[in-house]
Protein backbone atom coordinates (compact mmCIF):
# COMPACT_ATOMS: atom_id res chain seq x y z
CA UNK A 1 0.00 0.00 0.00
CA UNK A 2 1.31 3.41 -0.84
CA UNK A 3 0.26 6.51 1.10
CA UNK A 4 0.74 10.06 -0.01
CA UNK A 5 0.63 12.73 2.74
CA UNK A 6 1.67 16.48 2.51
CA UNK A 7 1.48 17.39 6.44
CA UNK A 8 3.90 15.37 8.45
CA UNK A 9 7.04 15.97 9.11
CA UNK A 10 9.90 14.12 10.61
CA UNK A 11 12.61 15.58 11.69
CA UNK A 12 14.09 13.27 14.50
CA UNK A 13 14.09 10.10 15.94
CA UNK A 14 11.14 10.20 18.24
CA UNK A 15 9.31 11.59 15.32
CA UNK A 16 10.07 8.21 13.17
CA UNK A 17 9.25 6.16 16.19
CA UNK A 18 5.85 7.96 16.29
CA UNK A 19 5.09 7.32 12.42
CA UNK A 20 6.15 3.75 12.59
CA UNK A 21 5.09 2.59 16.34
CA UNK A 22 2.45 0.79 15.44
CA UNK A 23 4.61 -1.92 13.36
CA UNK A 24 6.38 -3.14 16.66
CA UNK A 25 2.79 -5.06 18.05
CA UNK A 26 2.28 -6.81 14.71
CA UNK A 27 2.38 -10.35 14.81
CA UNK A 28 4.38 -11.08 11.65
CA UNK A 29 6.89 -9.04 10.45
CA UNK A 30 6.07 -5.80 8.12
CA UNK A 31 8.60 -2.99 6.81
CA UNK A 32 7.46 0.40 6.18
CA UNK A 33 8.99 3.28 4.09
CA UNK A 34 8.58 6.93 4.76
CA UNK A 35 9.97 9.12 1.73
CA UNK A 36 10.83 12.27 2.57
CA UNK A 37 11.38 16.06 1.23
CA UNK A 38 15.26 17.53 1.92
CA UNK A 39 13.25 19.63 4.84
CA UNK A 40 12.12 16.38 6.49
CA UNK A 41 8.38 16.35 4.83
CA UNK A 42 6.64 13.26 4.73
CA UNK A 43 5.94 12.82 1.07
CA UNK A 44 4.26 9.00 1.01
CA UNK A 45 4.72 5.77 2.67
CA UNK A 46 4.78 2.31 1.58
CA UNK A 47 4.34 -1.02 4.16
CA UNK A 48 5.50 -4.31 2.56
CA UNK A 49 4.17 -7.38 4.31
CA UNK A 50 6.68 -10.80 3.90
CA UNK A 51 4.92 -14.44 2.94
CA UNK A 52 6.74 -15.64 6.52
CA UNK A 53 5.46 -14.66 10.12
CA UNK A 54 8.94 -13.91 11.38
CA UNK A 55 11.09 -12.39 7.93
CA UNK A 56 10.12 -9.77 5.46
CA UNK A 57 12.42 -9.40 2.81
CA UNK A 58 13.07 -5.51 1.41
CA UNK A 59 12.20 -5.08 -1.91
CA UNK A 60 15.06 -2.57 -3.47
CA UNK A 61 13.54 -2.05 -6.45
CA UNK A 62 9.95 -0.52 -5.11
CA UNK A 63 12.00 1.61 -2.57
CA UNK A 64 14.25 3.20 -5.39
CA UNK A 65 11.03 3.41 -8.06
CA UNK A 66 9.03 4.79 -4.53
CA UNK A 67 11.56 7.35 -3.75
CA UNK A 68 12.05 8.24 -7.46
CA UNK A 69 7.62 8.24 -7.85
CA UNK A 70 7.88 10.78 -4.87
CA UNK A 71 10.46 12.87 -5.46
CA UNK A 72 12.24 12.22 -2.03
CA UNK A 73 15.30 12.93 -1.05
CA UNK A 74 15.51 10.80 1.99
CA UNK A 75 14.52 7.66 3.33
CA UNK A 76 13.19 5.77 6.51
CA UNK A 77 13.00 2.41 6.81
CA UNK A 78 11.44 0.45 9.31
CA UNK A 79 10.18 -2.85 10.43
CA UNK A 80 9.45 -4.84 13.25
CA UNK A 81 10.45 -8.13 15.07
CA UNK A 82 7.76 -10.19 16.27
CA UNK A 83 9.84 -11.97 18.74
CA UNK A 84 9.85 -8.33 20.86
CA UNK A 85 13.28 -8.34 20.61
CA UNK A 86 14.70 -5.13 18.79
CA UNK A 87 18.55 -6.56 17.82
CA UNK A 88 19.24 -6.16 14.30
CA UNK A 89 20.01 -9.46 12.76
CA UNK A 90 22.49 -10.31 10.24
CA UNK A 91 19.99 -10.49 7.75
CA UNK A 92 18.31 -6.55 8.37
CA UNK A 93 22.01 -5.17 8.59
CA UNK A 94 22.56 -7.09 4.76
CA UNK A 95 19.70 -5.91 3.28
CA UNK A 96 20.20 -2.33 5.10
CA UNK A 97 23.62 -2.41 2.97
CA UNK A 98 21.49 -3.20 -0.52
CA UNK A 99 19.50 -0.49 -0.30
CA UNK A 100 22.06 2.16 0.99
CA UNK A 101 23.88 0.86 -1.85
CA UNK A 102 20.52 1.26 -4.34
CA UNK A 103 20.22 4.88 -3.49
CA UNK A 104 23.46 6.04 -3.77
CA UNK A 105 23.33 6.64 -7.46
CA UNK A 106 19.94 8.65 -7.23
CA UNK A 107 21.10 10.65 -4.49
CA UNK A 108 18.74 10.09 -2.22
CA UNK A 109 19.84 9.39 1.48
CA UNK A 110 19.22 6.39 3.73
CA UNK A 111 18.33 8.30 6.81
CA UNK A 112 17.63 5.57 9.04
CA UNK A 113 16.55 1.56 9.56
CA UNK A 114 14.53 1.42 12.85
CA UNK A 115 13.40 -2.08 14.06
CA UNK A 116 10.25 -1.21 16.38
CA UNK A 117 10.00 -4.63 18.81
CA UNK A 118 7.59 -4.63 22.28
CA UNK A 119 10.87 -4.12 24.26
CA UNK A 120 12.49 -1.19 22.36
CA UNK A 121 13.56 0.12 18.88
CA UNK A 122 16.99 -0.11 17.47
CA UNK A 123 18.02 2.76 15.16
CA UNK A 124 21.00 1.99 12.46
CA UNK A 125 22.32 5.42 12.24
CA UNK A 126 22.35 5.60 16.48
CA UNK A 127 24.21 2.16 16.53
CA UNK A 128 26.77 4.03 14.16
CA UNK A 129 25.96 1.29 11.35
CA UNK A 130 24.59 4.54 8.60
Amino acid sequence: MVLASPDPYILDLPAARALFGGLAEARTEIAAAAYLARDGRLLGMRHMHGAHADMVDIPVRWVVADALTFGAAAVVMAHNHPSGDPTPSAADRAATRRLLVALEPIEVRLVDHLVLARHGTASFRSLGWL
